[in-house]
């Protein structure tokens, strides 16, 4: 599994339209608040061109993509941090993602209902980010009431535990996320990590427009940019109706298709590669005859870890990992040109797996 990520955002701003183009899972979806009940969870293989040029070298009998998990979580609304609209079942369905796809509506159709009345991403985001403040504020005050309790006691360390959730708690109400929280060191990370912040989660702002504006964007999506500006924040611009379209179409047929459109991807390639560069995950591959293989592991993971992703046996009885680069096998054309060369190198368990390495882990249990 390459990363698991909710979709979020108001009613009507084309979630479950763009989870059912991206999954195929034809979850239901109507111009109506609250079609969404329960989180509909759809998997689909990670789009990687680079599994076809190995696979047209190694020739295995399998190839196995990475796989992403998409939650469609239905429409949160002003309140929900307070049960409306069923939102504090909702808003522990985001608990549980590792990043959020937060869908704003930026296309203009009488015939969609806009729970506000008119379109406006600015007050949508807000809509919405208000809500998982409020819901995290909830959060921090209970652990601050109890470090304070626990703090009276004298110790320097609960009586820092307790700033640190007093200036998140400052920071909230300011209106900002905890994601953006500064630490100041010591064993502040594992504070926030351990609350399950809703606003601690990796967010990338998906722009909604309709086909015409599929490839340029529009002001509403500018609109969107200029309000994550200041948090530097990942912007994706795609088109519901486009995606629906695309997913009834063969492979080639959606290239041609979007090259009609002037796009030189589809919005579910997109959605990964943000959501890759928000988590900050990379990609390995291992191959054998039988399988070609694409796996998902945190930039900066070690061969050891690597190699656990695979097999705990690999991990547990690990003695080396062969490596390899993509554009070395691609480039020379076999495994063995890469070899004759001298570029396969020799690595041990700290190794620093790099994006698009080939690794053959040598182990013994």
């Amino acid at each position: 599994m390459g990363f698991n990520c909710g979709i979020v955002g108001l009613p009507n701003v084309g979630k479950s339209t763009l989870f059912n183009a991206l999954t195929a899972a034809h979850a239901e979806s109507s111009n109506y608040p609250f079609c969404t009940i329960d989180p509909n969870i759809g998997v689909v293989a990670v789009p990687d061109l680079r599994l076809s040029a190995l696979g047209a070298i190694y020739r295995p009998d399998k190839i196995v993509p990475t796989s992403i998990e998409f939650v469609d979580i239905a429409g949160l609304v002003r309140g929900a941090s307070k049960g409306e609209g069923l939102g504090n079942q909702f808003l522990a369905h985001i608990r549980e993602v590792d990043a959020i796809a937060h869908v704003v509506r930026c296309f203009d159709d009488p015939n969609v209902i806009h729970v506000d009345g008119s379109v406006d991403p600015k007050r949508d985001i807000e809509v919405v980010e208000a809500e998982l403040i409020l819901k995290d504020l909830e959060t921090v005050e209970r652990k601050l009431s109890d470090a304070q309790r626990r703090a009276k006691s004298g110790d320097k360390k609960t009586q820092m535990e307790a700033d640190c959730y007093r200036r998140i708690k400052e920071q909230l109400l300011s209106g900002r996320l905890a994601r953006y929280y500064s630490f100041s060191g010591g064993e502040e990370e594992s504070w926030v990590r351990d609350m399950h912040l809703l606003t601690c989660k990796p967010v990338m702002y998906v722009c909604n427009v309709e086909e015409e504006h599929a490839a340029t964007g529009n002001e509403y999506v500018r609109r969107v940019e200029e309000v994550v500006a200041a948090e530097k924040a990942n912007v994706v611009t795609v088109s519901a109706e486009v995606e629906a379209e695309i997913a009834e179409l063969s492979a080639t047929e959606q290239l041609e298709f979007l090259e009609s459109l002037g796009l030189h991807e589809s919005g579910l390639s997109k959605v990964v590669r943000e959501g890759y560069d928000i988590l900050h995950l990379i990609t390995f591959f291992t191959v054998n005859p039988k399988e070609l293989h694409a796996w998902t592991v945190p930039k900066g993971a070690t061969a050891l870890q690597a190699a656990g992703r695979v097999h705990s046996d690999f991990e547990r009885g690990f003695i080396r990992a062969e490596v390899m680069k993509y554009a070395d096998v691609v480039s020379f054309g076999s495994e063995q040109a890469v070899k004759d060369r001298g570029l396969l190198a020799i690595e041990g368990r700290e190794y620093r797996v790099q994006d698009g390495d080939v690794l053959y882990f040598r182990f013994h249990v």
